[in-house]
């Protein structure tokens, strides 16, 4: 049995995991957790009351599962390292700084941080890491396609970052030396061997994404579309499982999936 705790509990995600955990013999939810100021707190689930006081919530658990906000998952991370609780983080939005922090934690604890759970987006990333490989990018423009529901905060998404970081690791490039975040007015001509995103937010759209290489007279295109968020919630619990006994360090769910 492994003890489960989520961070943001009343969150679309939190409650999708809930459920899961719920129906899952193997595992086990021991804690809950969201900001001080959700109307949850003290709100029973289970055997567990929602708190805001991550030492309580993680008490009892070997992994917690983070579906939050960047200065909640930073918090929850120094947290979570002081007690050697894993941590499964799909957080998107979070700044340099706050990268930094899970890396700290991570000397600690094992911790797998990735802009997408699904699996077949995972699987989606190392083929487009394989095609921009193979494809010369002087020939075969990259560019990341991606929709959500109009709810969404973050742009673009921690889904098509992952997919550019993929292109670019493929190309040998660092993303944030070549991404083409958006373009607007008279921009020029597109610059070669850069990576350039496209966003739309409307509807209730859990998650599309294509990335597309455009070469002379021929295109790639690459796609994976979410029907549900049951998907994201199902692989953070694969990566929970996965996670449990690793030693310290900063992994991904192509590590979860051996894809590496």
């Amino acid at each position: 049995m492994l003890n489960i705790c989520i961070n943001g509990a009343e969150g679309r995600m939190g409650q999708t995991l809930a459920l899961l955990v719920a129906d899952s013999p193997d595992l086990a939810l021991v804690g809950l957790l969201e900001r001080a100021e959700s109307d949850a707190i003290g709100n029973v689930v289970g055997d567990c009351i929602v708190t805001s006081d991550a030492r309580a919530g993680l008490t009892g658990a070997q992994v917690a599962v983070d579906f939050s906000a960047p200065a909640a998952t930073v918090a929850l991370a120094a947290a979570a390292a002081e007690l050697g609780v894993g941590l499964v983080i799909g957080t998107t939005g979070l700044n340099a700084e706050q990268e930094t922090a899970l890396r700290e934690a991570a000397k600690k604890i094992p911790v797998v941080y990735s802009g997408n759970y699904s699996l077949g987006v995972n699987v989606l990333a190392t083929l487009v890491e394989r095609a921009a490989a193979a494809l010369p990018p002087e020939l075969f423009d990259l560019e990341v396609f991606e929709t959500h529901h109009g709810a969404k905060v973050d742009a673009p998404s921690g889904t098509a970052l992952l997919l550019g970081r993929a292109g670019a690791a493929g190309r040998g490039q660092d993303l944030d030396d070549v991404m083409v975040p958006s373009r607007h007015g008279r921009t020029g001509a597109r610059e070669k061997g850069a990576i350039g995103f496209s966003v739309a937010r409307g509807g209730d759209v859990p998650g599309d994404h294509t990335v597309f290489f455009f070469g002379p007279q021929e295109r790639l295109e690459l796609t994976h579309r979410a029907g549900n968020r049951m998907i994201f919630a199902r692989g953070a619990l694969h990566a929970a499982r996965w996670t449990a006994g690793k030693p310290p360090g900063l992994y991904d769910m192509r590590d979860v999936l051996g894809l590496k």
